[in-house]
């Protein structure tokens, strides 16, 4: 008696072109308008989570902090556009989109190797504050700040200040890129395939670096995309996570193919 073992399809990475990226926003867009009530949804769940997490400094006495969570929140934006993914994926295959089919994939993810790359996600969202809480250390002391205007004026007149939010950011840019890297390809490709989240971690940073200066390009349009959208109390984020997301997939499609 004989067993067979399946083996997950061979990896094939094709280096991107600025062609690609428009190709992945367009596609990205027309996604969007093709099935606005899911885009809204996922959207405005990030938005919420934010503004909760916004919230929760302020409760806390924490206001000074709200800045650098604002950020750090949305290096958990690939997590969160799984469920766009699903969609996206659907879309293509000409598949019907139905509710409950997509929030099932969804929580089914948390029995695959998604999950790991949650916890990766979340890994760097502690390293992302935990950096922070050193450099005002450093450069700040353990003073505390009374209101966030007052925390502001600290940073911004003094050298000190400007000292702690260019080494933050500089210091932000290196765990984005890295988390970017990581990332960008891994959660489209674990949704699609059974493969490990070692792999698909590798296979990203292999796809960022056979395409360093598009890739860091689309690292540098949702970066900037993100921020913007956070300062209307995050309520950006109900276009642009989705259309993102919606964009993220269909690049994935674009430089990832599988061979038997």
């Amino acid at each position: 008696m004989t067993s067979e073992t399946t083996h997950p399809p061979k990896i094939v990475i094709r280096a991107g072109t600025v062609a690609d990226l428009r190709a992945a926003l367009s596609d990205g867009w027309q996604d969007f308008l093709k099935a606005p009530g899911f885009g809204l949804f996922f959207g405005g769940f990030f938005a919420l989570g934010g503004i909760a997490i916004l919230a929760m400094t302020w409760a806390l006495g924490l206001s000074y902090l709200a800045y650098p969570t604002a950020v750090g929140f949305s290096l958990i934006g690939p997590f969160a556009a799984v469920g766009l993914y699903e969609v996206s994926r659907r879309l293509s295959a000409g598949q019907d989109l139905v509710w409950r089919d997509v929030l099932d994939v969804i929580f089914a993810q948390r029995r695959r190797e998604i999950g790991w790359m949650a916890f990766v996600t979340m890994f760097m969202l502690i390293m992302w504050m935990y950096q922070v809480r050193v450099l005002l250390a450093i450069f700040l002391g353990f003073q505390s700040f009374t209101s966030f205007d007052g925390f502001l004026t600290v940073i911004l007149t003094t050298y000190d200040g400007l000292a702690f939010l260019i080494l933050g950011h500089a210091f932000g840019a290196v765990l984005a890129l890295i988390l970017f890297s990581a990332t960008v390809i891994s959660f489209p490709l674990l949704l699609e395939q059974e493969h490990d989240f070692i792999t698909a971690m590798i296979t990203s940073f292999k796809t960022v670096t056979m395409s360093p200066l598009v890739m860091i390009g689309w690292a540098a349009i949702i970066g900037l995309t993100l921020y913007l959208s956070m300062l209307p109390a995050f309520l950006g984020l109900l276009v642009t996570l989705p259309v993102l997301g919606h964009a993220t997939w269909h690049l994935y499609k674009r430089l990832i193919s599988f061979e038997t």
